[in-house]
C-alpha cells in the first residue's frame, strides 16, 4: 500500500471538526480506505493521579496532548504498520484501557485542536484545513456536547471555558489559522465548502 494522503482538520473546540471528517469518510470510503485519528484520544494518562488532580488538568494546552504518541503512529500508519490507537475517558479524565486497532489506509483524517499548531505533525499533512466557526456557537454546542456525552455539570463547563478553554483559543488555536490551506466557515454545516474539498482531494488522489 502506498503513502496515505493525510488531512489535518484543525478548529476551536465543537467547531465542527468532527462533522468534516465524517462528511468526508463517508464520501470516499466506498472507493478507498479512509481511517478517522482524533487527537482527542492523545490526552496523556493521568491514570497516576487522584481524581482532584486530573480535574486541575488544562486540557485546552499543547502540552495536554501526548503528541510524541500521536506522531509515532501517523509516522507507522504512513509506513504501512498497523498501530493500536489509545482511547481517552472523558468521564474519570485518563486514558482508557480500551485501545483501538487502527490498520493502513488510503486517506488519513487527522483532527484535533492543535493539529496545526504542532509543527512536527504539520509537515505530515498533505492538506491543511482550519474549521472557523464563530465563538458563541461553539461554546453552545460545547455545553450542550459536554453535558450529554460527557457527564459534566454546567457550572464547571462555563468556568471552565472562561478559565482555559477561549484564552487558549486565542493564544494558540486561532494563530494557527495561518497554517491553513483551506478556512471552511460553520463547520459541517458549509456545504458548499465542503464539496470543494472534496474537489481537492480528489485531484491530489487522483495525481
Amino acid at each position: 500500500m502506498s503513502k496515505p494522503i493525510i488531512i489535518g482538520i484543525a478548529g476551536g473546540s465543537a467547531s465542527g471538526k468532527t462533522s468534516i471528517s465524517r462528511r468526508l469518510k463517508k464520501q470516499f470510503d466506498n472507493e478507498r480506505s479512509v481511517l478517522i485519528i482524533r487527537q482527542d484520544d492523545y490526552y496523556k494518562d493521568q491514570s497516576d493521579k487522584p481524581m482532584e488532580e486530573r480535574i486541575k488538568t488544562n486540557y485546552d494546552h499543547p502540552f495536554a496532548f501526548d503528541n510524541d504518541l500521536l506522531l509515532e503512529h501517523i509516522q507507522k500508519l504512513s509506513a504501512g504498520e498497523t498501530v493500536e490507537k489509545p482511547t481517552y475517558d472523558f468521564v474519570n479524565h485518563t486514558r482508557s484501557d480500551v485501545t483501538e486497532t487502527c490498520y493502513p489506509c488510503d486517506v488519513l483524517i487527522l483532527e484535533g485542536l492543535f493539529v496545526l499548531e504542532d509543527e512536527n505533525i504539520r509537515s505530515l499533512l498533505d492538506i491543511k484545513i482550519f474549521v472557523d466557526t464563530d465563538a458563541d456557537v461553539r461554546f453552545i454546542r460545547r455545553l450542550i456536547r459536554d453535558v450529554k456525552e460527557r457527564g459534566r455539570e454546567v457550572d464547571n463547563i462555563v468556568s471552565q471555558y472562561l478559565d482555559t478553554v477561549r484564552p487558549m483559543h486565542e493564544q494558540f488555536i486561532e494563530p494557527s489559522k495561518r497554517y491553513a490551506d483551506i478556512i471552511i466557515p460553520e463547520g459541517g454545516h458549509n456545504l458548499v465548502a465542503i464539496d470543494l474539498l472534496v474537489t481537492k482531494i480528489n485531484s491530489v488522489i487522483h495525481v
